[in-house]
């Protein structure tokens, strides 16, 4: 710690994670089990890139979307995940206070990213059942490097302002944060000033995000459902649906987790739901996405068992 004047206050030059647990008992097996997940989540991810890539009938606008929704929850997992499990090892888990700043600023990043890039699946998505014919020109090649650039050039704009916010405010009530990571929960309530004005800015801020790219991907569905209901054949419909199926899976979840941690009142909040909400979607829904499509998708599926059996025989 450092001294702050005036007064006996102190400034955090590094912080304290207390994770899941203080028993060492419990911190092996929960490293193993947290190991396992984040093995399965680079493998899945970067499994999904490598197939997308050396498979030729993949390299359509849906899967280049994909691709670039793997490479995000790969690093998006790869934020915590690490640091995560080398603090089960160690009896005082601590982050300086620019790791800290480091860790929250590409968690926003790569979570906001991530809510562009599903909006822009779920038009991807719009643009194929609602008008085939034209698919391949209204999602041109340009279109969707662009669509992914500006996610990624939108998610670290927005990171960006939450660090300078958020970084330029005196952490001197503790330096203990009741996390697995530099949340900004966590971080906000150990200011020693009000942070009403910040919170509300920040929040109206990322609420416009996400209620915008919310309402692309609900208004993307609604002509999605309108036009699928208007197929005649039955097998049409569940193929147009089985399409849209996984988006919507991973939509789901994300949207579900992230809501339930930040639009819930203040007095419901409980610290212990909040790391494990926070770990499923840091952890978990990256994990689950490239099973996701995965499983459900025949094309992919498809490719797999070529490029397996290429690889053996």
């Amino acid at each position: 710690m450092q001294d702050m004047e005036p007064g006996n206050q102190t400034l955090a030059i590094e912080f304290l994670l207390l994770g899941f647990t203080e028993f060492p008992e419990e911190k092996l097996s929960l490293f193993l089990v947290f190991l396992a997940v984040y093995i399965l989540t680079l493998v899945g991810n970067l499994g999904m890139i490598l197939v997308i890539q050396l498979a030729p009938r993949l390299h359509t606008p849906m899967y280049f979307f994909l691709s670039s929704l793997s490479f995000v929850d790969t690093c998006y997992s790869s934020i915590s995940a690490p640091k995560m499990l080398a603090d089960f090892l160690v009896e005082s888990p601590a982050i300086s206070f620019s790791g800290c700043a480091a860790q929250l600023y590409f968690f926003v990043a790569f979570g906001t990213t991530e809510s562009f890039l599903l909006a822009a699946m779920a038009y991807d998505r719009y643009a194929a059942i609602y008008n085939p014919l034209l698919y391949s020109i209204t999602m041109s090649k340009r279109l969707c490097l662009q669509l992914v650039a500006l996610s990624f050039i939108g998610g670290f704009l927005h990171s960006s302002i939450y660090v300078i916010a958020i970084f330029r405010l005196p952490f001197c009530k503790s330096n203990e944060i009741n996390n697995f990571f530099c949340d900004i929960l966590s971080l906000l309530k150990l200011s020693c000033v009000s942070t009403k004005i910040i919170e509300i800015l920040l929040f109206a801020f990322t609420g416009s995000i996400s209620m915008t790219c919310l309402l692309i991907i609900l208004i993307s569905y609604f002509y999605i459902l309108s036009t699928i209901l208007k197929i005649s054949s039955r097998e049409g419909r569940q193929k147009a649906f089985s399409t849209c199926a996984s988006h919507f899976t991973i939509v789901t979840l994300s949207y579900g987790t992230i809501s339930f941690i930040y639009l819930r009142p203040s007095t419901s909040h409980s610290v212990e739901q909040d790391k494990v909400v926070s770990l499923i979607y840091t952890n978990i829904i990256p994990m689950l996405n490239p099973l996701i499509y995965s499983v459900r998708n025949k094309e992919v599926k498809a490719a797999l068992r070529k490029i397996l059996m290429k690889t053996l025989f």
